[in-house]
């Protein structure tokens, strides 16, 4: 039976999941067994009184994974980089930990064990991924697909997912040219067939195909369908352009994806039930940040004050749900005349108007806490597309096509392009940033949105999108 590379890519997901809880785990079990050598009883005992101890190291260590972007499923960094995401997320897993042995102690599992269970921990899980990164970077582990169409929509494929991470999950096999269509893919690419309705599902098992995506420049007329249908029932997926995208990249491709796609493919969660927990997750993360972080924003606001005087705070109005328009608050980053002629602009990668200070804020982002408030009113969101500034929507909403869709939803602190493209100044980024926030939107869930608040943590450490 054949199963399609979004199946494939979740089920990978989960299961090393899985396994590195249950690994970290073990390696807890055995640090305890190394402090305790000497000392059968007292391992028994240690083990016995509470061994729900040792599968709590493996869950605070995971859930910081998660928080330094090691289980994303659009993985894009190097092995040293990756070396030093695990150090880090299996120190704060560490640091967490002792955090809550101060307010529990009856969790606590002792210095020694500790210490020893991140170790062991550090090493089974490198390796482990190491393991991983070799056996599924293997042809054999990925979807075989094969394109049908030539074209200038086909060869997107190329162009916008061009890295070898991108292709974690899949191998094309080859492009099927439409007749009378031009054919734009890479030469020694286009796969050979021969005609008749049948022809692509003849193919397609030929060269054990397990999706087909549908990529013409032009539908009308030249569809297969009967074919398509076949393979349907031979267990190949058959899938379109803009639904490929939207899988394996985590975008809307905007000059692919048409209206009647939008309609039909599902998504765009506004229930009741989905607001009503949104807005719950909301109010409960804003008043924990609160709680954490007063005393930093009292820090900042003495800093902006001797540095540059007041006012400290800057408000400025944004485009919210529906395009209604709100007060922003965030702390003053720039001089208080940056923008004395009234004309708006987007900051810049050394913007002359940024202080020292708000060089600073901008780059670790601690401008942005006086947002909370916004939170707690109900203008933002903890996860959205970011809101621009009237001008800016009015410019881009004429430029960019289905723009104005993200205003359909309230805006975020944070968001799933700000995790997955950097910092935009231009109508170019805008227009690529558009492309994860559309995603957004049409996906968005409370299980989205913890994913993406716990991977904003590594774009903070990061220091990636500032400016």
């Amino acid at each position: 039976m054949k199963v399609a590379s979004a199946s494939r890519k979740s089920w990978v997901i989960r299961f090393l999941w899985l396994m590195e809880v249950l690994l970290i785990a073990f390696a807890a079990k055995a640090a305890a067994r190394l402090r305790f050598l000497n000392d059968p009883e007292g391992y028994q005992v240690f083990l016995g009184s509470n061994p729900e101890r040792l599968l709590l190291v493996a869950v605070f260590v995971t859930v910081a994974m998660v928080c330094f972007g090691l289980y994303q499923v659009y993985l894009r960094h190097n092995r040293t980089e990756f070396v030093v995401r695990l150090l880090l997320a299996f120190a704060f897993g560490g640091i967490s930990l002792l955090v809550l042995y101060y307010f529990v102690p009856v969790t606590y599992i002792g210095r020694g064990v500790l210490l020893m269970s991140l170790a062991f921990g550090f090493i089974g899980v490198m390796l482990l991924r190491f393991l991983v990164m070799q056996l599924f970077g293997m042809k054999l582990f990925k979807s075989r697909v094969l394109v049908f169409g030539a074209g200038s929509n086909a060869a997107l494929i190329n162009s916008r997912m061009r890295r070898a991470s991108d292709r974690q999950s899949f191998v094309v096999v080859g492009y099927l040219p439409v007749p009378g269509q031009p054919v734009e893919v890479p030469a020694g690419m286009p796969a050979d067939t021969g005609t008749g309705e049948l022809a692509l599902a003849d193919l397609a098992e030929r060269m054990n195909v397990d999706e087909i995506v549908v990529a013409p420049d032009e539908r009308r007329g030249c569809l297969p369908m009967e074919s398509m249908l076949m393979c349907a029932q031979r267990g190949i997926v058959v899938s379109d352009l803009s639904t490929f995208f939207e899988r394996e990249a985590g975008m809307v491709t905007l000059n692919v994806a048409d209206p009647s796609w939008l309609v039909f493919s599902g998504g765009f969660d506004h229930s009741i039930l989905r607001r009503l927990s949104k807005r719950f997750f909301d109010l409960l993360a804003a008043c924990a940040l609160l709680l954490v972080a007063w005393p930093l924003m009292l820090i900042v606001a003495l800093c902006v004050w001797l540095e540059s005087g007041s006012p400290i705070l800057y408000r400025q109005t944004r485009v919210g749900e529906n395009g209604r328009g709100f007060e922003l608050i965030k702390f003053r980053s720039m001089r208080a005349d940056a923008e004395k002629d009234g004309v708006a602009r987007w900051a810049s990668r050394e913007d002359d108007r940024s202080t020292r200070v708000g060089r600073f804020i901008r780059m670790t982002r601690l401008d942005e806490l006086p947002q909370l408030y916004n939170v707690l009113r109900g203008d933002l969101s903890f996860v959205g597309p970011r809101p621009e500034r009237p001008h800016f929507v009015e410019m881009l909403g004429k430029e960019i096509r289905y723009y104005n869709i993200r205003h359909s939803v309230k805006p975020g602190l944070t968001g799933w392009a700000q995790l997955r493209y950097p910092y935009g100044a231009s109508v170019r980024d805008a227009e690529e940033k558009l492309t994860f926030d559309l995603f957004y939107v049409k996906n968005q869930g409370l299980l989205f949105d913890l994913t993406i608040l716990m991977q904003t943590v590594e774009v903070v450490l990061f220091r990636r999108g500032a400016r």
